[in-house]
């Protein structure tokens, strides 16, 4: 696997020049699937079974500093990590991918989230994709999104829409090596769209969203039909998006969520990421859309909900869902 990697790395940074720099650094934001991503055709490479479709969290995410040193080191918002801890193993075995553009160097990380880390709420994927890009400013690459985000696609699928802002695809592809997997923007900016983050638990999964992704796949009678119902799904909301249509979109996101997890409970052993708390707050969303409110919901790998509303609603839904983060992706 690994040399398959690092020949796809390679491949993207031929004809670039590495000029190592003192320091890199950036910030990504994290992002919130509305088409899911659940599903993978060739390990290695993380390319999807499907294509997906997200929109970014403003100013919610991940900033990552990188500098070149004798030792690695791996810092997560402030505090030292164990080398041994799964966040610094799955960090430094994604530099080991990099360092040959740096001259073998080791690095220190230091890595700040504003978003809990491992919590459902898409912290890897702004945490590979700020990666990525602190990578490309320490080295002065001057890549572009598309290759960019092939790169984040390494460390985290979804890490690949976490490039851009606003509305993001990210394409499944054809290609074996992977080449035509890549994610950029779509659809215009919708100034009204609304989305409000219901954290119910900040606690680390207890199942990570790679190996649940594994176990879905391997074990679940329901997976069969997901891949169909996912492109079907992703053609619906990108036509929603373009006609304004924020009933169909929040309708197609939501069914989307609950089929995507439906397939892990169907898993063996079964997967569930959804606690009591979840499972009450959906009950909640359908009670106050019955009552004339509209709003949808989503759900990724974890027991969070993010609610999906517009402008007009804002203060109808805050006042139905205490304790709400209410983000304005276009502010």
């Amino acid at each position: 696997m690994d040399d398959i990697q690092h020949q796809f790395v390679k491949n993207i940074l031929a004809g670039t020049q590495t000029s190592m720099r003192e320091c890199g650094s950036a910030f990504a934001p994290s992002n919130i699937a509305l088409c899911k991503y659940w599903g993978k055709r060739d390990a290695a490479l993380n390319l999807p079974v499907n294509s997906s479709l997200s929109i970014s969290l403003g100013d919610l995410g991940t900033r990552t500093e990188i500098r070149p040193s004798d030792a690695d080191a791996v810092y997560l918002n402030g505090e030292p990590v164990a080398l041994d801890d799964a966040f610094a193993v799955r960090t430094l075995a994604f530099l080991d991918l990099f360092r040959s553009e740096f001259g073998n160097a080791s690095f220190v990380v230091r890595t700040e989230n504003n978003i809990p880390t491992a919590a459902g709420l898409a912290s890897s994927a702004s945490g590979f994709a700020a990666l990525v890009l602190a990578l490309a400013d320490l080295g002065g690459w001057g890549l572009g999104g598309r290759m960019l985000s092939m790169l984040a696609r390494l460390g985290s699928g979804s890490a690949s829409r976490s490039l851009f802002e606003g509305f993001v695809q990210w394409y499944m592809g054809t290609c074996p090596d992977g080449s035509d997997s890549f994610a950029e923007p779509v659809s215009k900016p919708w100034p009204e769209f609304r989305i409000g983050i219901l954290e119910l638990s900040s606690a680390r999964k207890p199942v990570g969203s790679r190996d649940g992704m594994n176990r879905t796949v391997e074990t679940s009678e329901l997976y069969k039909n997901w891949p169909a119902q996912a492109t079907a799904d992703l053609e619906t909301i990108r036509g929603a998006l373009f006609a304004r249509d924020f009933q169909t979109l929040g309708k197609t996101a939501e069914r989307n969520a609950l089929s995507m997890h439906a397939t892990m409970m169907a898993a063996w052993p079964p997967l569930i990421y959804l606690q009591p708390e979840t499972i009450e707050q959906i009950h909640k969303v359908q009670r106050v859309r019955a009552d004339g409110l509209e709003v949808y919901l989503t759900i990724d790998a974890g027991p969070n909900i993010k609610l999906l509303f517009l402008e007009d609603n804002e203060q109808a839904v805050a006042s139905a869902f205490p304790g709400l983060q209410t983000i304005n992706p276009f502010g």
